[in-house]
């Protein structure tokens, strides 16, 4: 297991039954090939693995690190969400931000009540109470009242809702494009801009 280098970021990612893998996988490529960042803890739901299954048409649960970075990972680990004691779920351990990417309404809800039934609940709430930078990206249409007040309880508690909604005003000629611009977006909500991100700039002709 990969384990938390001095001076680079420890992350935490975890996604959950809310479609929205493609993200997912371009935020653990980023991740994995950023210098910046020493060591990257990935947990999901069983949720999470069944919609990362059917929308990236993976050939089952093995091998899943190798199947989302087309390589053998060198800096993230794969958690079960299951083990309630692993490393993110202590307030001792030294993690620089955890991103829910996509984050469904029913891990929404849980996060914003406090609940820590699972791996990813626990390591979110642990966020919350050590003042860690949580980002819950949710993901859902149309939001009903329910989903709007645990939006807000959870951003009392101090997370960032940062809802998975794509940019168009970079004119994306791809749908990777846009996938990249969100992710790139969020890294640099987190303090890890990228060097190739798009930067809009006003009064200059857009390509």
């Amino acid at each position: 297991m990969n384990e938390p280098q001095p001076n680079l970021r420890t992350m935490t990612v975890a996604a959950t039954g809310a479609s929205g893998s493609l993200f997912t996988r371009e935020m653990l490529r980023r991740l994995e090939g950023d210098a910046r960042v020493g060591c990257v803890n990935l947990v999901s739901s069983d949720a999470g693995l069944r919609v990362m299954a059917e929308e990236l048409a993976l050939s089952g649960r093995g091998h899943l690190l190798e199947q989302l970075l087309d390589s053998a990972p060198r800096k993230i680990n794969l958690l079960a969400n299951q083990d309630i004691g692993a490393t993110i779920a202590s307030g001792s351990y030294p993690t620089d931000a955890m991103l829910v990417l996509p984050c469904s309404m029913g891990t929404l809800a849980r996060i914003a009540q406090g609940m820590s039934s699972c791996l990813i609940e626990r390591a979110a709430d642990v966020c919350l109470k050590e003042r860690t930078r949580l980002v819950l990206c949710v993901r859902e249409t149309p939001l009903n009242l329910v989903h709007l007040r645990n939006m807000t309880q959870a951003a009392e508690a101090g997370a960032t809702i940062y809802p998975l909604i794509p940019t168009f005003y970079n004119r994306p000629a791809s749908l990777d494009e846009m996938v990249r611009n969100y992710v790139d977006r969020v890294l640099k909500h987190i303090g890890l801009p990228q060097p190739d991100a798009y930067v809009w700039q006003p009064g200059a002709k857009q390509t």
